[in-house]
């Protein structure tokens, strides 16, 4: 009974002793992501060999941190709710846990300098490495100290239940947020790049999609309406009269549908917003090829490692980065603006949506290496484009 005692005794300290350093490095990955502190400025004191790992890859040494802590993390979880219930090898398994892959994931986002790696990829990899940590301390947790494996709810309750996740799904949450640590360390430098400048491009395709659709359902509401003015309010005043629009909302419903029938196009188009329109389709499309022709070009060409040595290819990438970040959120807006039939707000939106787009392809324009390629003459001609809408 003695060595049982001491057994729980022992995991219950190793258990104490490995929450705090996961909270600790958490806090420290988790200001890292809130950009609230770069890796540079952070203390190395809690994370050993962050400093062995300047020429490394940083995101391969993440991917095979994530993939150990899933490892040992499936033990726990097993372990756990699993009789005979045994501290002595809980305890072995947290150890081996804390001692190598929890300050390796940490010290790997140590080492994904900005200077290095550009800010964009600090901060995705910080931003998924301080999940893992959150979701590993809520595991260690659910490590029972009493000696009795885990049971009925605190084994079994789904995420959202009133006395919190079991065991069984805070396990699943973990498996979630390592696989995607695993996905994006092997990716690498080149490929995190590229996958994120294309799925803005998707978003830049569907805004075009729904601005044509929108388009072609004024063209035909137009070809519906007869000449008079009134019949649309003939239409809704017959509805309103009718036997079988009694409830109030009903009616408001049925307002609300003539209402928002307005927001087309009008026939006489006295603002020209069909002319911006496909002014703006014109060259919305020719954005997302600038996307398209960025990753081909200039991004997947790009090392899956990149260098140590000194380069301005990441101050070059934080600098057009957020400018692929933001353009789909300004086409978001300036899709609103036509749907307002607002001709300022659409002219203004334009204007910024085009001098980004231009400027990023000025930002691009130059290889890496050397003064011109193929990729330079198409931006000129892009910029031509861009301009002439």
């Amino acid at each position: 009974m003695a060595s049982s005692n001491e057994a729980l005794e022992t995991l219950s300290s190793v258990v104490d002793n490995a929450v705090a350093l996961v909270g600790q490095l958490g806090a420290v990955v988790t200001n890292v992501a809130a950009e609230k502190q770069t890796t540079a400025e952070a203390t190395s004191d809690a994370r050993p060999g962050a400093q062995q790992l300047g020429t490394l890859d940083a995101l391969a040494v993440a991917h095979d941190s994530a993939a150990l802590i899933k490892a040992h993390a499936t033990k726990i979880s097993l372990l756990i709710i699993n009789e005979p219930f045994t501290p002595s090898a809980i305890t072995k398994v947290v150890r081996e846990l804390v001692s190598a892959a929890v300050p390796s994931l940490a010290a790997a986002v140590e080492a994904c300098s900005p200077e290095r790696y550009t800010r964009k990829i600090q901060l995705d990899l910080a931003y998924r490495s301080s999940r893992v940590l959150r979701e590993l301390k809520e595991l260690l947790l659910r490590i029972p100290k009493d000696g009795k494996a885990l049971s009925g709810a605190d084994k079994n309750s789904s995420a959202g239940s009133a006395g919190g996740r079991g065991s069984i799904a805070t396990t699943g949450v973990l498996w979630s947020a390592c696989d995607d640590v695993m996905a994006f360390g092997k990716r690498g430098f080149a490929g995190n790049l590229a996958h994120k400048i294309e799925q803005l491009r998707d978003t830049l395709k569907d805004i075009m999609e729904e601005l044509k659709e929108w388009g072609d359902e004024s063209d035909e509401n137009d070809s519906d309406e007869d000449d008079g003015d009134d019949d649309g309010v003939a239409e809704v005043t017959s509805q309103l009269a009718s036997s079988s629009v009694s409830p109030a909302q009903d009616a408001q419903a049925i307002l609300d549908d003539f209402m928002n029938s307005q927001r087309h196009i009008p026939r006489d188009d006295p603002d020209k917003i069909r002319d911006r329109l496909n002014s703006c389709l014109k060259r919305l499309r020719l954005t997302t090829l600038l996307y398209q022709a960025a990753a081909k070009r200039r991004l997947k060409p790009l090392p899956h490692v990149p260098p140590a040595s000194p380069s301005d290819i990441p101050a070059r990438l934080d600098e057009v980065l957020p400018i692929f970040k933001r353009l789909p959120e300004k086409f978001g807006s300036l899709a609103m603006a036509f749907y307002e039939l607002d001709p300022a707000e659409i002219d203004r939106l334009m204007d910024e949506c085009f001098f980004d787009a231009f400027a990023a392809a000025e930002l691009l324009a130059k290889p890496w290496e050397g003064q011109k390629d193929e990729f330079t003459d198409w931006a000129l001609r892009f910029q031509s484009e861009i301009k002439k809408g």
